[in-house]
């Protein structure tokens, strides 16, 4: 599937023996990437060893908010709640990108003991360790391998960081995968719906959850502004213009989605118990095959988590980057 059914910001760890290097890349990283940038391997290995109860933690609060979906409780207010409440999953490392050449243990022996760690491995190598490095990949050791060598060092890093970032874990994606049925999962799956849904995901939100009940994106941008993406296929617009209808929208209004060119945002108002009129708003394809349409929603202000808990609120009260050690 092209486009993650579960996707947040995380923290990006960087292990070098070299300081000049590690405040190289202080510098010129992304300003709103939380980097922790370590010389001894290690202190990182501490560190990151530290962390996958925190990991199960989160992904136990995940599942719970499903599981309380399958009693009954709709899913939408319990995503922001959860997104309100639990502001340190912020903190959970998603990368490790590693040296291999380091005088007390190497980049691969470092990894090699992040046994119970999930995220996402990266190996820098000289020009004479690129094949200790292809080897490492086949073996599925690490995700990717960079020379630093490479012209343009920093972008072909932000690349390679934004691609691992843009791919959740197979456990995350298992979860909410759960509240999708088939026809929803196979729509998900055609390359144009994923790449038009991946586009519209990286400019509007830092974090989303696709979910099936009722069938779309909820996404929140950094600021801590939440949006409803309403997917709708073809084939339920009549289905949601009779439901739109016995819920007084009359005339023009429903013919407008009788006809695909509006969406009612009926269901996420029947999910946070907003008792105000539907809203219509215009709706555009998802993906070439005219199958499935799309229309964006504001989520009112009094639903959505508290601007302090936002990720650029958080970001900004994190100590500056500094090399540890």
């Amino acid at each position: 599937m092209s486009f993650s059914l579960f996707q947040r910001p995380g923290a990006i760890v960087f292990l070098d023996d070299d300081p000049d290097y590690l405040e190289m890349l202080a510098l010129v990283l992304p300003r709103h990437w939380h980097l922790r940038l370590f010389l001894r391997p290690y202190d990182c290995i501490n560190y990151l060893q530290q962390e996958p109860p925190f990991w199960e933690a989160d992904a136990w609060n995940q599942q719970q908010l499903v599981d309380q979906w399958r009693e009954g409780r709709p899913l939408i207010p319990q995503i922001l709640g959860y997104w309100s409440k639990y502001t340190e999953r912020y903190a959970l490392t998603r990368i490790c990108v590693v040296d291999y050449s380091m005088p007390a243990m190497d980049g691969l022996q470092a990894l090699g003991e992040l046994v119970e760690w999930p995220g996402s491995r990266v190996l820098l190598t000289g020009q004479a360790d690129e094949q200790v490095a292809v080897n490492a990949f086949n073996r599925g050791l690490i995700d990717q391998f960079i020379a630093k060598q490479t012209p343009d060092i920093s972008h072909r890093l932000i690349d390679a960081v934004e691609h691992l970032m843009a791919t959740p874990s197979a456990r995350h994606a298992q979860i909410w995968r759960a509240t999708l049925t088939p026809e929803q999962n196979a729509l998900l799956r055609v390359p144009s719906v994923g790449r038009d849904l991946r586009d519209l995901a990286s400019k509007r939100w830092v974090e989303h959850v696709v979910i099936g009940d009722p069938f779309g994106v909820l996404g929140m941008d950094a600021s801590g502004r939440v949006s409803w993406l309403q997917l709708e296929p073809v084939s339920g617009l009549s289905d949601l213009a009779e439901l739109a209808e016995a819920e007084g929208v009359k005339g023009h209004a429903l013919e407008d989605i009788r006809s695909g060119r509006k969406l009612a945002d009926l269901e996420l108002r029947q999910a946070l118990a907003y008792g105000s009129p539907p809203e219509l708003t215009p709706a555009f394809a998802v993906g070439r095959e005219e199958t499935l349409l799309g229309a964006l929603f504001n989520i009112p202000s009094e639903f959505c988590p508290d601007s302090a808990n936002s990720y650029a609120r958080w970001l900004a009260r994190q100590e500056p980057r500094s090399v540890q050690g």
